[in-house]
């Protein structure tokens, strides 16, 4: 016992180049150095305690902070308002939402950076793996500007658009390049006489008639232009959420993916979503 003793003081003497303790006697009293160092050591246990307490506050999710990331032009998730319904269920975790083109959301995702993303098209090739086995499918349809030709028919084919101008996306961008991927597959040659990075200067040229342009449904619907339902083949791009892991290790991030997939709180062209989850930890994995 009393060898264990001196060998714990000893060890931290060598570390600190200098004696905590001398003696008097049959008495053991501080140093100099040792006075100097007890403040930091009485602080010691209280600083491991308030540790343990922050952690367990992140685990059981009363706290902590998760990035996410999205595609401007994504429809299958209403991101504001399940950040919104996320927040009052787990108010003192932090979400930050980054704005990002998908080859940008890539990158952020490799780095560290992101916890989740919804990188499209093709998530489960592109940007990480695949989380919360689920995949999501957004249907394209072709807007024109009111009186277009093709404006009144309701239903149009990819090669309808043939002889047409095209407004598109900045080439790299993920709706383009789910549209160039559609088209080429069909054979369309795509004339494009304005790119663009934004969903608003999107839909205004298609609206002054400089071009036509394929868009999630949403986005025409919610610009008010004519929205044609193509087939021949049924158009779309698959949204997959993407994350570092098979599961997020940050428990944060675990619990607004259960929130978003688990709760079923995407608009989903697929299969029924799960339940709800009552508890309040994301599942062990």
């Amino acid at each position: 016992m009393q060898s264990a003793l001196s060998s714990s003081i000893r060890n931290p003497e060598r570390e600190l180049g200098a004696d905590l303790f001398g003696r008097t006697g049959r008495r053991v009293v501080l140093t100099e150095a040792g006075r100097a160092l007890l403040p930091q050591a009485r602080a010691l246990p209280a600083g491991e305690r308030s540790a343990r307490e922050a952690v367990a506050a992140v685990a059981g999710l009363d706290s902590g902070r998760v990035a996410t990331g999205t595609v401007q032009t994504l429809t299958c998730v209403d991101l504001p308002g399940e950040l919104a319904a996320f927040h009052q269920r787990f108010p003192g975790i932090q979400v930050s939402v980054r704005d990002a083109p998908a080859d940008g959301l890539t990158e952020a995702l490799r780095a560290g950076e992101l916890d989740l993303a919804y990188p499209a098209p093709d998530a489960r090739g592109t940007a990480g793996r695949a989380v919360g086995a689920r995949a999501w499918h957004e249907e394209l349809v072709l807007i024109t500007a009111p009186g277009h030709p093709l404006a009144g028919a309701g239903k149009a084919r990819i090669s309808d658009p043939a002889e047409e101008p095209f407004v598109d996306f900045r080439a790299g961008t993920g709706l383009e390049t789910a549209v160039r991927r559609l088209t080429a597959r069909c054979g369309l040659t795509r004339r494009t006489t304005c790119d663009v990075t934004q969903a608003g200067p999107l839909v205004d040229p298609v609206r002054a008639g400089t071009g036509v342009a394929f868009v999630p449904r949403p986005i025409g619907e919610r610009a008010g232009l004519p929205c044609a339902t193509v087939r021949q083949p049924d158009p779309g791009r698959t949204v997959v959420p993407a994350g570092r892991g098979s599961r997020p290790r940050n428990p944060a991030a675990g619990a607004l993916l259960d929130h978003l997939v688990g709760r079923g709180r995407l608009r989903d062209a697929g299969p029924a979503a799960a339940g709800p989850r009552d508890d309040r930890r994301p599942p062990a994995g």
